[in-house]
C-alpha cells in the first residue's frame, strides 16, 4: 500500500509533463508545417510519447491544438492580468489601444498560425466550431461588450444600441481582413475602423 502511495504522485507528474509536451509540440509543429500537414504521429514524436497517449486524452489533432492554444491564451491573460479592456474614460482611445494590440498579436506568427489553423478547421467541423467559439471567441468578444456597456453608462454610446451587434460592427471587418488576407493589419487600419465605428455608435444627435 505504501508503495502504491509513493508511486501515484510520480505517475501524476509524468502525465502532466507528457500533456504539456504534447501541447507544446502541437503549437510548434503547426507553425512549422501548417495545419494540413500536422499529424498525431508528428506531435507524438516531437513530444516523446506514443500516439496512444495522445488518443487517450484527445480525439483529434484539432482537439489537441485547441487545448494548446486555449492554455497559451489563458496563461498570457493571467500574466498580463487581463480582466477586460482599459477604461480611461475615453472609449475611442481605449478601443484604439486594444485593437492596435490585437493587430500586433494577429500579425505574430506564433499566434497567427495556430489560431488560423483552428479557424479554418472549425469552418468544416461543427463540433470544433462550437468549442472554438465558446473557448476562444466569446471570451474575447465579451470584454468588448462590457467596455461598450460602460460607454453607454457614461453617455458615450447610444443607450438603445444592441451591444452584440455593435461588437460585430467593430470586429467583423478586422476578422474579415485577417482571415481572407485582404490587407495588412496596420495601426492605421484599426484606428480608422474604430473611428468609423464610433460614428455609428455615438448617441443620436451627437456630432459625427
Amino acid at each position: 500500500m505504501s508503495s502504491t502511495t509513493a508511486k501515484s504522485p510520480d505517475a501524476s507528474r509524468r502525465s502532466e509533463r507528457s500533456r504539456k509536451a504534447i501541447l507544446q509540440a502541437s503549437m510548434e509543429l503547426v507553425g512549422e508545417v501548417g495545419y494540413p500537414k500536422l499529424t498525431i504521429e508528428a506531435i507524438a514524436a516531437r513530444a516523446g510519447v506514443g500516439k496512444q497517449t495522445i488518443y487517450r486524452w484527445w480525439s483529434s489533432k484539432a482537439a489537441v491544438l485547441l487545448d494548446a492554444f486555449t492554455e497559451v491564451v489563458h496563461d498570457e491573460n493571467v500574466e498580463g492580468s487581463a480582466g477586460g479592456l482599459p477604461d480611461t474614460g475615453d472609449i475611442e482611445a481605449d478601443l484604439k489601444y486594444v485593437l492596435r494590440a490585437t493587430a500586433d498579436e494577429f500579425s505574430d506568427a506564433s499566434f497567427e498560425a495556430p489560431y488560423r489553423a483552428l479557424a479554418v478547421a472549425a469552418a468544416a467541423d461543427p463540433e470544433l466550431a462550437d468549442q472554438f467559439v465558446s473557448r476562444l471567441r466569446e471570451p474575447g468578444v465579451r470584454v468588448y461588450t462590457e467596455r461598450l456597456r460602460a460607454g453607454q453608462e457614461a453617455g458615450q454610446i447610444d443607450p438603445d444600441l444592441d451591444l452584440d451587434l455593435a461588437v460585430e460592427l467593430l470586429l467583423g471587418p478586422f476578422q474579415q481582413r485577417w482571415l481572407n488576407r485582404t490587407g495588412p493589419l496596420t495601426h492605421e487600419f484599426t484606428d480608422g475602423l474604430v473611428e468609423l465605428a464610433m460614428r455609428a455608435l455615438a448617441p443620436r444627435g451627437a456630432p459625427r
